[in-house]
């Protein structure tokens, strides 16, 4: 039975690798970000708003963009006038990689350029007399720049009596707050239609595997809705181009990525039908809202509605900010913690409260492991205690397989009847690792969804958790000059991966177990094959795991020092020997 459990464990965490390498693809190091840079447009000359010469798109070949620029805490880029879009924004907080000079991210880039998102705010009438804004109309602005606490507002008059207004002010953060009007002076009612949604010109890479959605997604009268960009593209249809919608009451609606997101947000208490769609035509995605119904506009009178645009980090506290302060139902789950969120989210806050008291993510990880080791230590004692017991029936379950060697049924009657005067369960080894087994799943899921897991360094030459170790064995850890992972991918063992592969052949040396020759050969090959699978995975996890490797080890020592010092060797039963004649 120690072999099946020592087996049973070792396939079980072999799952959860390979799990994890499936769920988790590793991105290639030549394909592009997630959230591309793009020539940073952001930094104009003050004193005016500045007109460049670079097209955005169909919107701009015949005219060069005019820009408002932006400029707050966190974000920075401008605000193209042509359309009033949102389509150029970079995030001050955070840069693609930890190399010096790395650009900063970018959540928002105009039409036209390579991996465009933006946000598109309108109106829609059922009267084609009535003139409304478009992509080509020119705003103008009371203001030279957008800054945190200094609102702008932009104006367009119709020519037929509708003045349209937007009034966009930013908080210190990723948030937006849009109030816009309409003043009408035709001298008779309008309705109008207002809308809101964000458009993605390309479809990115997808990095998160199943473990991260990365696509639109929805909450919609407390309901979430997640879709991929492939079944936008097989189930929109001319002539709308919608592919899935809801109506519902406020709510949000936007497109994410692993980090980052893009989302337009109602009036809470607005009437609203959310959308999905895709352009074939341009290749555009589309998640957004349009009202239920046209909203009147009385002759001399004016309207107006307010909503939010969010387009920034998702970071879990300040989501969990917006969703109170401006109630906003569950924008917390634009963090994909996942069907285990119950377990996962409490997850990251004692890693986020450990980060922040010890002031290093690895620290904290490290912390939460040993936290975790010694709440389930009562369970590794019970489990080593069967195994210790399960140990001392061999020797009688042996002489019962001799003495019904011939009836398989009489012998599995026999066992289990040994098992119930001994007060033993053979499953009893396995429920520990059964129970810590959602436990760990979760601190997978927090180390690679959170954005807080990002760029975190540790020590030494590790600046950021979240990849691979960045040594490898092959250049001599970074002696010679060439990369050994250009010839093949597999060429990549860094120094945590050994120490990895290391910790797993002391834990086969203080578990033995009784194996046949084949079984010994198998696991004694497990270290190697697991130091070159890990290797690929983020540092971050392979020094969670070297160090969960050494407080087993560690634990394993203890509980056996403790049990062999209290127990009594148990009998050895000798089965009795074949008379002459049988069993021949």
């Amino acid at each position: 039975m120690d072999t099946k459990r020592l087996i049973l464990a070792t396939v079980v965490s072999a799952l959860v690798l390979v799990g994890f390498d499936y769920f988790m693809p590793q991105k290639s190091p030549d394909s592009p970000a997630p959230v591309a840079a793009v020539a940073d447009s952001s930094h104009q000359n003050s004193g005016s708003v500045a007109t460049t010469a670079t097209e955005s798109g169909q919107d701009a070949v015949s005219q060069p963009d005019v820009r408002l620029p932006v400029d707050a805490k966190d974000v920075q880029g401008s605000i193209n006038l042509h359309g009033a879009l949102l389509d150029d924004l970079v995030l001050k907080q955070y840069h693609e990689t930890v190399a010096k000079g790395s650009p900063l991210v970018r959540v928002l880039a105009p039409a036209g350029q390579p991996q465009s998102t933006r946000v598109e705010l309108g109106w829609l009438s059922s009267d084609s007399s009535v003139r409304v804004p478009d992509s080509h109309t020119l705003w103008t602005a009371d203001a030279e720049r957008l800054l945190s606490g200094h609102p702008v507002t932009l104006s367009w008059n119709n020519g037929n009596g509708l003045t349209f207004r937007i009034r966009l002010s930013i908080d210190d953060d990723y948030m937006f707050t849009v109030a816009r009007s309409v003043v009408n002076e035709t001298g008779s009612a309008v309705q109008l239609t207002p809308y809101s949604r964000v458009l993605r010109g390309y479809t990115p890479e997808e990095t998160g595997g199943m473990l991260v959605h990365e696509g639109p997604i929805s909450v919609i009268d407390g309901r979430m809705t997640e879709d991929s960009y492939k079944s936008l593209r097989k189930g929109s249809l001319p002539p709308t181009d919608v592919s899935w919608s809801r109506p519902g009451v406020g709510g949000w609606n936007g497109i994410t990525d692993k980090y980052w997101l893009t989302a337009v947000i109602p009036d809470q208490k607005e009437p609203i039908i959310g959308t999905y769609g895709y352009d074939a035509a341009d290749g555009t995605y589309r998640a957004g809202f349009v009202g239920q119904s046209p909203v009147t506009i009385a002759a001399g009178g004016t309207t107006e509605m307010v909503s939010h645009v969010f387009s920034g980090a998702k970071e879990v506290k300040l989501l969990e900010f917006y969703q109170k302060e401006l109630n906003i139902p569950d924008f917390w789950k634009a963090v994909d913690f996942g069907w285990f969120a119950f377990l996962t989210r409490p997850v990251f806050y004692v890693l986020d409260w450990l980060n922040t008291h010890l002031g290093n993510f690895g620290l904290a990880l490290l912390t939460f492991t040993l936290i975790v080791k010694i709440a389930f230590f009562p369970l590794a004692t019970k489990s080593f205690k069967s195994a210790a017991a399960m140990r001392d029936l061999q020797p009688k379950i042996q002489a019962i397989k001799e003495r019904h060697k011939d009836d398989p049924m009489a012998t599995n009657a026999a066992v289990m009847q040994l098992y119930r005067e001994s007060g033993v369960s053979p499953a009893s080894g396995c429920l520990p690792l059964l129970i810590q087994a959602p436990v760990f799943f979760c601190l997978y899921k927090v180390l690679y969804v959170t954005i807080e897991m990002r760029q975190a360094p540790f020590f030494g030459w590790i600046h950021d958790l979240s990849v691979p170790d960045p040594l490898n064995i092959f250049n001599l850890f970074g002696l010679l000059p060439f990369d050994p992972t250009a010839i093949s991918p597999m060429l990549l063992l860094g120094v945590w991966p050994i120490l990895y592969g290391l910790t797993m052949y002391l834990m086969q040396k203080v578990n033995p177990a009784t194996l046949d020759p084949a079984q010994k050969r198998i696991f004694g090959m497990m270290p190697f094959l697991f130091t070159f699978f890990m290797a690929r995975q983020p540092v971050g996890l392979v020094i969670y795991y070297c160090w969960n490797n050494l407080l087993t080890i560690g634990q394993q020592l203890m509980i056996k020092r403790k049990h062999d010092a209290t127990s009594t060797p148990g009998m050895t039963i000798i089965p009795p020997k074949a008379k002459p004649g049988k069993g021949k």
